[in-house]
């Protein structure tokens, strides 16, 4: 059966030491597609130069880039790991270069520092070149940080669900009326840290995110486990979960708690009192 949709091109940008997050950030927008494409008329079409350019000579690598690429994209998705890439002639690197010109056409950028730990063969001149990359972005915007794939999905999903509803908001509901439409994520972090006697002490800090996909508020939106042997932090009391906004819960498993996490979420919409259950 054919349909009509919006057609949303975003571009992965980001130097070659992302692989990872790169295709986590593909294969997110596949799944945005399998989950809202058929029901919200939205479709979108991943752009990254691996799968996306035509070799063609006669200019520099990256100017071939920004016209076979940037200049179709409609939202930009920017990585860096532990290099900030190589310089083009007329910007600090290539990625650098794209996140200019997409600022600068009013397109909608959306940039993510990975947290992992650098690997053993780190350029520290690269380090150093990112650091002040990095330093001189806080002055311009926001940006958001990733320690797994699982948490970049997330992120790039929240943002794209932003830029969707300020892109086409009519394509958001067709049926033109406002709902609450809910994700729930699980996401994780590694981090170290010196006890009380100096010893490298690693802890696993992990949470769930509920983002409000819709355009309506989830009121009076209250959570808590759906399996045993979970401990859900900061559920105790019911909250308002704004359109386009998500909430984070951190989270602790029991030894005896199952592998599968569940969820039970319950809000008001349209004066009535709605309860479901999520696999994060």
């Amino acid at each position: 059966m054919t349909s009509i949709a919006t057609v949303v091109y975003v571009m992965i940008a980001s130097p070659s030491d992302v692989s990872e997050a790169r295709d986590a950030v593909y294969a997110a927008l596949g799944r945005w597609n399998e989950a809202n494409t058929a029901s919200r008329g939205v479709v979108l079409v991943p752009l990254r130069w691996e799968t996306g350019t035509v070799p063609v000579l006669g200019d520099h690598p990256q100017a071939i880039i920004n016209r076979q690429l940037l200049k179709r994209s409609d939202v930009v998705i920017a990585l860096f790991g532990s290099r900030l890439g190589a310089a083009t002639g007329s910007a600090l690197s290539g990625t650098a270069e794209e996140i200019e010109l997409a600022v600068a056409g009013g397109k909608p950028v959306h940039l993510y520092f990975s947290t992992a730990p650098h690997p053993n063969d780190v350029d520290p001149l690269q380090l150093v070149a990112l650091a002040d990359f990095r330093r001189d972005l806080e002055g311009r915007g926001l940006y958001g940080t990733f320690g797994s794939a699982i948490e970049l999905t997330a992120h790039v999903w929240q943002a794209l669900e932003h830029d969707i509803s300020q892109l086409d908001p009519v394509a958001v509901d067709r049926a033109g009326t406002a709902r609450v439409d809910l994700l729930v994520q699980q996401g994780s972090e590694r981090t170290s840290e010196s006890d009380a006697r100096g010893r490298l002490r690693t802890r696993n800090h992990k949470w769930i995110d509920i983002i409000n996909r819709g355009d309506a508020d989830a009121e009076g939106l209250e959570v808590e486990p759906a399996v045993d042997g979970v401990f859900l932090g900061g559920s105790e009391r019911p909250r308002t979960l704004h359109a386009g906004q998500s909430q984070r819960f951190p989270y602790e498993l029991s030894l005896a708690a199952s592998d599968a996490l569940r969820v039970r979420v319950s809000w008001e919409e349209d004066g009535q009192r709605v309860t479901r259950e999520f696999d994060a």
